[in-house]
């Protein structure tokens, strides 16, 4: 009897292998073939010198003051049509598929800034994705349009103090008096804090045992009663972007600024954490291209023993083995862009390219600021500041430990898939 219990937990378990190998198989087996179009690249072309023209002449004020004119930049942008490229028309969108919003992605990593970009992708990926898709005429209307034209900058309230990656266990509540969400609480790390007019707040709703069931994605004024900038956060990185703890006490705001259905908040931001895990993806990539390229340049022209740095086999091979890894993780970024635009879930291919990103990012920036020597230590180099503001890859927006669970479960592995 022993034998065959034991027997049979073997099967066991060579099934539940061979069926997380299935899994895992078909999350990497539907390969696309994506790539930018002429159009693609006018778009990109277009902004990049828009960029080079408008904002990059700024970037080394912006990072000594540590803080970039959020407004002035947005309506910039705004203006251009490029805070709503894959937002609703009769919102003032241009309508197009999520192809465009990578294109423009791509051409915001060549802002000499990431604090700036960064900024730009919460505005445009991270705070109002739900809002576009779930949202009534009335947020839409008073949150999105203004967004898209750059007269309101936004920002996204979801992590806490004690709850950042493990978004379940946010403590904000909000309860119905009246007509109105009474709102107690606070948020942490927020991006654009200081400057925002509005925050994509998620909050706790109802008291559903299930906690991904009790929350909701309000949109706030920050201008309303009872919100206040508690503290403005210091970072070691990002240095234009704003960063604050905001707190809430008793704000009210009305109920139909709800985004989509009360107790539905949680899948609201989970839909929206795909848009912001390809976004930051896709401005990865060119921050890589351009450490890697600017390596080459500076290491073609620094000697060392009667010979540049680069002819040094160690450093021509290293630097070809980084661009390889690049390339693998631009094909990744292109599958899960055609998949999106075609409404699949991505989520295990989207956390995956996160993962993926983080890890990369920062193995390629110090990689290059090694072979910098003494002068990549300096702020008078890109390189530096690249290596400063990538490191918050594998943190923010899902740390890289919770991307790892989050692709076990997919693939069946992980103890509570197997239990």
């Amino acid at each position: 009897k022993q034998w065959y219990q034991r027997r049979v937990r073997v099967m066991l378990n060579v099934a539940r292998t061979a069926n997380a190998f299935k899994r895992a198989s078909a999350i990497v087996s539907q390969q696309r073939n994506y790539r930018l179009t002429a159009e693609h690249e006018s778009l990109k072309d277009n902004l990049t010198k828009l960029i080079d023209k408008e904002i990059n002449p700024q970037c080394d004020k912006w990072e000594k003051e540590q803080i970039f004119p959020a407004h002035e930049v947005f309506k910039l942008l705004g203006d251009s049509g490029y805070l709503g490229i894959s937002k609703p028309v009769e919102y003032g969108g241009l309508g197009l598929d999520y192809g465009y919003e990578i294109a423009a992605a791509e051409a915001f990593a060549s802002i000499n800034s990431g604090g700036v970009s960064m900024a730009i992708g919460v505005q445009c990926d991270m705070a109002t994705p739900a809002l576009a898709k779930f949202g009534s005429h009335h947020v839409k209307e008073n949150f999105l349009k203004p967004s898209i034209a750059g007269d309101f900058v936004a920002c996204l309230g979801v992590s806490e103090v004690g709850s950042g990656s493990d978004v379940s266990s946010i403590r904000s509540r909000a309860y119905v008096d009246g007509n109105e969400w009474v709102i107690n609480g606070g948020k942490m790390w927020t991006t654009n804090g200081t400057q925002a007019d509005w925050m994509c707040m998620l909050v706790n709703t109802n008291d559903h045992p299930n906690p991904h069931r009790s929350k909701s994605l309000i949109c706030v004024p920050m201008k309303t009663k009872g919100v206040s900038v508690h503290r403005r956060i210091n970072k070691m990185g990002m240095h234009s972007s704003d960063t604050a703890e905001i707190t809430m006490e008793n704000v009210r705001v009305p109920l139909d600024n709800i985004i989509g259905e009360e107790g539905k908040g949680f899948q609201h931001q989970m839909n929206q954490f795909q848009n912001e895990r390809i976004y930051a993806a896709a401005g990865a990539i060119p921050v890589m291209d351009r450490a890697i390229q600017a390596t080459i340049e500076y290491t073609s022209q620094r000697k060392a023993f009667g010979k540049s740095i680069l002819d040094n086999q160690y450093v021509h091979y290293r630097l070809a083995e980084l661009q390889t890894e690049v390339e693998c993780l631009r094909a990744l970024l292109y599958q899960c862009v055609e998949q999106h635009i075609a409404g699949e879930d991505i989520t295990p291919q989207a956390t995956m390219l996160k993962l993926k990103s983080g890890r990369l990012v920062r193995e390629v920036v110090d990689s290059c600021l090694q072979f910098w020597g003494g002068m990549g230590y300096t702020d008078d180099v890109i390189i530096s500041r690249m290596w400063r503001d990538t490191r918050l890859m594998s943190i923010g927006g899902g740390a890289d430990e919770v991307m790892l669970n989050v692709i076990c479960k997919f693939m069946g592995i992980d103890p509570g898939s197997r239990s």
